[in-house]
Formats: structure tokens, sequence, C-alpha cells
């Protein structure tokens, strides 16, 4: 049976189809009912799933598509990407790496072979030897094999299809000399999932990533190792047969094309930044579930003093903390039980989140912006033009500093989620801070509670401080010091992804930790966005009643966030908040105050 995969917002919905003559209405029409059916409020979609207007486009293209279309007429089963090497983004490459698309090629052209620098001569020290014409297929063999020099742990299957798609895509661009024969082939490995056996570890991000690339193109040779979901792991030679294709056979130029390029630590960057946007936007719904169990005041989050300092990522933090806290459209009941308090205003790890949170959105966005540039950029050497002087250049595109730099500075802007977060997990945890039983757990003693998940917090962000340390500023000189300066790209990338996913695992700790505090709060009941976030946490994580094994917890919420569970359960409310420009709440309090303007002085001259 076909399917297909409608986005809905920022969710991915598969569709199956029993008849692809049915129409885009139609399918429109059945995503929305599955987008519809497990949200609060219908997703904040209020009219019959039939009676909506909707606009439908397809993902690659963005075309515009009729919903009197039929499915068969304009979409294909398990919809393909077109690459092109000019529009795929990071989103696109992380869900290619999921597996939810195949490849396919628009056009593409091969350049004539003059004498130059890895096409008719050797490499790095050996660049002034000329090689016979009889050997250069040899040269390029013998380029990808003494290159595939890697160690480590192999690349999971979902990151080396990324790594494959990416340099297909450079490929396409039509820079690299490369045939359509062995692009196609390429392609081919790629939507049948035959996929190298690529080590983590050995690039110095210029030339380009050599080794892991190196490892990508000796699979697709048939030679090393390859896995495949039908194979598992095996010879290479074996995986290709098993799903019906030939391995590469290397023409001039074409080793050197499939092993020089940033695709590796681009690839990585690219998910290690839309794992930190996820995780970016959850982190203010946790932040704000945290306050309300502390009975922290909303009023940090009005709009007019966010204007007053006018950074967007300030200001759209602020926004989404305010439409999930109490107000007239989502009261709460916690917050109305403390509104008379005495306390003026809270600590920084609450009231300051716009600000902290808000640089890490900001920082997000600008590696997001090297990283989409570089998905799309020719970094070969040498790069090959067309045209009729058919010219090809040495140059330096291959120079990995540009995603580098991106991939430290997303590391120490994300890290602060964490930085942050553990101090929240240190105020639920400290009943003289919190005002709730110590370790959020009662029976104290008997049942130790949060106290060691909090450690375990503590741990993660103290390695997130020496992981934040920028690989770029470092380089050693390689290949007889022809390549005399070096990015560390590769590392760059690992280690961003590595604080990434201890960001994601320390909110996981405060998610926890903050739903265990509302069972103390109990009966009144936070916002309702909150309680859906609640609600979603209890669903794989059961009150803390006396202590039991607590990783398993841990995991299950850090899935959650994986899977932006989190942030679909709120989204709703984010964006009818966004769009209905609800007015903001600002209900009195004792501790409010106000300074009149001073009185003229006038005199009475009469």
């Amino acid at each position: 049976m076909p399917r297909y995969t409608i986005h809905i917002r920022d969710e991915w919905l598969t569709v199956p189809c029993r008849d692809s003559t049915y129409t885009i209405q139609w399918l429109g029409h059945e995503a929305l009912k599955r987008y519809t059916k497990n949200k609060p409020d219908n997703g904040g979609i209020k009219k019959a799933v039939t009676d909506i207007k909707f606009f439908a486009r397809r993902c690659q293209g963005q075309g515009l598509l009729d919903e009197d279309d039929t499915i068969e007429d304009v979409l294909e089963d398990n919809d393909f990407v077109e690459i092109d090497g000019n529009s795929l983004t990071s989103t696109d490459l992380v869900n290619l790496g999921k597996g939810l698309y195949k490849i396919k090629l628009p056009t593409i052209f091969f350049s004539r072979h003059p004498v130059v620098y890895g096409i008719t001569t050797g490499f790095g020290k050996f660049a002034r030897t000329v090689i016979p014409v009889h050997k250069l297929k040899e040269l390029q063999e013998n380029l990808v094999r003494s290159h595939s020099a890697g160690v480590g742990s192999p690349l999971t299957p979902e990151r080396t299809r990324m790594l494959l798609a990416l340099r297909i895509n450079v490929l396409a661009k039509g820079y690299s000399g490369i045939s359509l024969e062995t692009l196609h082939r390429m392609i081919e490995a790629f939507n049948a999932s035959c996929l190298s056996f690529v080590p983590e570890k050995g690039t110095v991000g210029a030339s380009g990533d050599l080794a892991p690339l190196s490892h990508l193109a000796l699979g697709l040779m048939g030679e090393g190792k390859m896995w495949s979901p039908k194979s598992g792991w095996a010879d290479a030679k074996y995986v290709l047969e098993a799903h019906g294709l030939k391995p590469i056979s290397l023409k001039p130029k074409e080793g050197l094309a499939l092993i020089n390029g940033t695709q590796m630590i681009t690839s990585l960057g690219a998910e290690a930044v839309e794992r930190a946007l996820a995780i970016a936007r959850q982190a203010d719904i946790i932040a704000a579930i945290t306050l309300e169990v502390l009975k922290g005041t909303s009023k940090a989050f009005d709009s007019e003093i966010h204007a007053l300092r006018p950074h967007s990522g300030q200001i759209e933090v602020a926004r989404r903390f305010r439409s999930l806290l109490h107000s007239d459209h989502h009261p709460s009941e916690i917050a109305e039980s403390h509104r008379f308090c005495d306390r003026v205003q809270d600590a920084y790890t609450m009231r300051c989140c716009p600000q902290v949170h808000g640089i890490v959105n900001d920082t997000i966005d600008f590696a997001k912006k090297i990283i989409n540039t570089e998905i799309n950029s020719a970094t070969d050497n040498p790069i090959s033009f067309t045209g009729s002087e058919g010219e090809t250049i040495s140059g330096g595109n291959f120079h990995g500093e540009y995603p580098a730099k991106a991939l430290d500075f997303l590391a120490i802007g994300v890290h602060e989620l964490a930085a942050i977060s553990e101090r929240r997990i240190e105020r639920l945890c400290n009943p003289s801070l919190s005002e709730l039983p110590a370790f959020l757990v009662n029976e104290g003693g008997l049942n130790s509670g949060f106290m060691i998940a909090h450690c375990t917090a503590a741990s993660l962000v103290s390695e997130n401080k020496v992981l934040c340390h920028p690989s770029s500023v470092d380089s050693l000189s390689t290949s007889a010091a022809t390549e005399d300066h070096v990015s560390m790209g590769g590392w760059a990338a690992r280690k961003a992804l590595r604080v990434v996913e201890h960001v994601e695992q320390v909110l996981a700790i405060e998610l926890i930790a903050a739903c265990q505090g509302i069972e103390f709060l109990r009966p009144l009941r936070t916002t309702t966005p909150l309680e859906k976030v609640y609600d979603l946490v209890r669903s794989v994580v059961k009150p803390w009643i006396k202590d039991r094994f607590m990783s398993p917890d841990i995991e299950a919420v850090h899935r959650l966030l994986l899977d932006q569970k989190v942030w679909h359960v709120a989204q709703p409310y984010i964006e009818r908040y966004n769009m209905e420009f609800l007015p903001e709440s600002r209900p009195s309090s004792p501790t409010a105050f106000s300074l009149d303007p001073p009185k003229l002085c006038t005199h009475d001259n009469t």
C-alpha cells in the first residue's frame, strides 16, 4: 500500500493510501484527522476537518498542489527528494538520514580532464608527480584505499545515510568532475540503504573530511564493510550484490571527487543544529513548569520589558512563557494561590530565562545559517568549471573553518540551557528554596528521591564545560606541511552532538522533577497547556511515591524530548497566543508599585 509523509506545522505524519486516484484534498483531510486526534483542543483547530481550507505543497521544491488533483498524478509513493545541490536544508538532511525519503537526480554534467592536481597528478606532497594515463584509474583507487585510515566506532546508519546524501548533493552541483554513471550508483546505494562502514574519528577538517569520506567511497567500490537492513554488517561486495547493485568503477578525478569536502562535519552539524533547535523550544516549556512549581511570577516576561532590549531570541522566549503561564486565557490555580505573597522577585534561573534561553535561540539560528550554506556549497578541490574554457581550478573550499567555528559556537550556546536547568533542579530539590519536601519525596531518609538525579545533571553540566572548549582554535600541520592549517571541524561536530545530548538529558531530569513537584501542590492545577505536558510525562513516568530504579524514567522522558512530543503538546497553545494576539494579563500584587510623576511647583504671584 502506498504511504505518503505529510508535514503539518512541525510534525510529520505517515498516511497510508489504498487508492492513489484519491485527491490531494482527501490526503490533506486524512493527515489533519491524524494530527488533531491526540492534540489538546484538536491542536487549536475548531472547525470540522472536512470544513478546513488548506494549502498543500510538495516538501521538496515547495510546488503548490491543487486539492482536486489525484495523488498519483502529482506525488510518488515514499516521495523522493530531488537533489540539485542548491536547495537542501538541515531539516531535509536529517529526514533523509531517518529514511523518510529517497533521492532522485535532475541533471548533471561531466567536465573535461586536463592535467590538473589529483586527476593526472599525485596528491598532497606528490602534487608535482604526473601519472601516466594507463594508471589513472589505479591512482583514484589507491587514493581511496590509502585514505581509508579512520578509527573508532562506525557512524550509525542514520548518520551514514546523511553523510552519503550530502555527498550526493554536493556532487550534483556539477563542479566535481563526477560521471553521471557513478552518481547514479551512489543514489541507488542510498535508496537501498547500502551504507559503508565509516569510522567516526580521523578527520582534521582540511583538506576536507578525507578519512571518513574515503571509507564512504570504499564501500561503494565494493571493498571494506557495508550495512543494510537486509544484510546487516557484511563485506561490501556481497551487500551490493544482495541488492542487485554494482560497485562504482572510478574514472579520472572521481576518487578525489568522492573524498574531498566538508560533508562529515556538515552532516553531523546538521543533526546537532536540528536537535539543538528542538531542545531549545522545549526548554522554555520545561522552565515554565518549574517556575509554576516554585511559585514564581510571570511579570518578568512582560512584553514591555523585552521591547527595551529587543533581541529576537529574548522576545520570542518571553512570548512563549506568556503563552504558557497564568493569564486570563489560561488561569493557574497554583499562581493564584500565591498571588498576594510578599516575594518581590524570583531567582535569576527563572526571571532571566528570556535573556539566557534567548541568546541560545539566536546562536542556533546563526549556526543553522552557516550549516545550510555549507550543505549546498561545492567544497571540492580542484573545482571543475564548464563552458568554453572548461577550466579546473585548485582552491580552498574544502577547508572546514566555517562549520567548525559555527559548531563550536553552537556547543557553547546550547550548553547554557543545561547550566541554568541544573540550577533550577537544585531549587526544586532544596526544601529551603522550594518549600517542597527534600529531594521531592516523602519519608526522606528512607527514600532519597531526586538526590542522585540532580548529581547526574551536575555531572553532565561539568562534562559540557570541557566539551565546550572550542576545537577550531587548534591546528596541526599535516601532509608534510602541504596542509599546514586545518579546522579540526570533525571534533567540533562530534562534541557539539555530545553537548546537545547532555542538554537533552539534563532537561529530561528537570521535567521529571518539575512534574513531581506538581504532585505536592495538588489539588491545585497549573495552566491548561502545562497540565497537558504533565499528562504527557505521566503517560511514561509514574509519580515518585517511593524510591525506584530511576534511569528508565530519565530515558523515557529523554525520548519524549527527542521526538519533540513536549513541543507538539504545547505548540498549539503557543501558536494560538501568537496568532490571536491575546492581551497580556497583569494581575495586581502587593509587591507591585508605581511612581507618580512629581507635582509641578506653582507660585501665586497675586
